[in-house]
């Protein structure tokens, strides 16, 4: 069973503020690690940084180029864009072309011909979570990814996540709910930087978009 990715001591600042310090894990074939701890614990900011949307603000992280596949709060969709015009661009973005298995996985078959703008937030946030599908890449890293989900829509996620991790792939979550699958847990309270340390001068530099 291989390591897809892997960090020693990193801490991460966000807004010039040291938030997070002295976090070690490890992520391998098949395994999920869920992210603990109350809003404003750094979750968004670990995964952040784990993408490489911004830089570590010490220790080191190792992972193959291009491994990790990023899904934010945003569902990242264009509202004038069908289902399928969505999935296909996100496809090409990440030099795919097949989308059918995203549609089937996510249920919107029925949905393929609507235009983003006209989907309910559930099916929006089953259309943004189904481009994880058409990237190809093997670590997920998704911030809480159930948000807006009904209980069936929450059951197809469970569903892609297994298989996912059955053919190898991993997946890093922030959440504060029971997923439906087995995963580790790393609470982040104990990693928390001393209140008010401030590292950079300017308080935008590195804030979460």
């Amino acid at each position: 069973m291989s390591v897809l990715l892997t960090c020693e001591a990193l801490a991460c600042d966000r807004g010039g503020m040291r938030v997070l310090e002295n976090i070690s894990l490890s992520l391998s074939e098949g395994h999920a690690l869920a992210l603990r701890g109350p809003n404003g614990s750094g979750k968004t900011t670990l995964l952040r940084t784990l993408a490489g949307l911004q830089p570590a603000a010490g220790g080191g992280i190792e992972a193959a180029p291009d491994i990790a596949a990023y899904a934010a709060h945003s569902d990242g969709l264009k509202a004038v864009l069908t289902v399928r015009e969505n999935l296909s661009f996100w496809a090409r973005i990440f030099g795919q072309k097949d989308i059918s298995h995203a549609i089937e996985a996510f249920d919107l078959s029925t949905l393929t011909d609507c235009r983003a703008a006209e989907l309910s937030a559930g099916q929006k946030r089953r259309l943004g979570l189904a481009r994880l599908l058409v990237t190809g890449r093997p670590v997920w890293l998704l911030d809480e990814p159930t948000v807006s989900l009904d209980a069936t829509g929450a059951d197809l996620f469970a569903a892609v996540v297994r298989t996912h991790l059955a053919h190898g792939g991993g997946a890093v979550i922030a959440t504060h709910v029971d997923l439906g699958f087995e995963a580790a847990t790393l609470d982040l309270l104990p990693f928390r930087a001393m209140p008010g340390k401030r590292i950079t001068a300017d308080p935008f530099l590195d804030e979460a978009f």
